[in-house]
């Protein structure tokens, strides 16, 4: 069941969550960048049901994830190409693919993150683009941005209260 839209509606990962759906838009993402652009190479894939995979590349093309484009008059066919706002959807799926691996493999990863041009493993980490260190939760803490309302400003304020009185996580 999802919460109520007015439930996230100033929470950035409520309203991402919103806007991806559910697991199979995750699979959707994840084939697409590796090139996969048509409904029957994604079906084949995933072997999700047709109607689920027309239901969730229909929500993540009218979000702006995918651009729905004809490459066939006849028979009418589409492909689905990401935009600029489903390719920065990337890091987000190679954390969770690196998260599995390392949390949900426990005989062993079946998929690597591997550089193009040499083949070289990667491990993918969340940096700050400025200072290029890697963030953590105990390094960094959520504020209230310019439109943040006072029931925002309330709930940080609340965090860092908690966080101020908790014992420090490792991390």
């Amino acid at each position: 069941m999802h919460p109520k839209k007015s439930f996230g509606v100033e929470c950035p990962v409520a309203r991402t969550l919103e806007c991806i759906g559910e697991w199979w838009s995750i699979l959707i993402l994840r084939d697409a960048f590796q090139g996969f652009t048509r409904f029957d190479d994604f079906q084949k894939s995933l072997g999700i049901a047709p109607n689920i995979l027309s239901r969730r590349l229909l929500h993540l093309t009218e979000t702006g994830l995918f651009e729905r484009r004809l490459y066939s008059k006849r028979p009418p066919r589409h492909e689905y190409v990401l935009t600029a706002k489903g390719r920065d959807l990337f890091p987000m799926v190679m954390a969770i693919l690196a998260w599995g691996n390392k949390h949900m493999a426990p005989q062993g990863e079946t998929v690597l993150l591997a550089e193009r041009e040499t083949g070289r493993h990667l491990t993918p980490v969340m940096v700050d683009a400025e200072r290029m260190v890697s963030l953590t939760h105990a390094s960094v803490m959520l504020v209230a941005g310019p439109r943040a309302t006072a029931k925002t400003h309330e709930r940080l304020a609340r965090i860092q209260s908690l966080r101020a009185s908790a014992p420090q996580i490792e991390g």
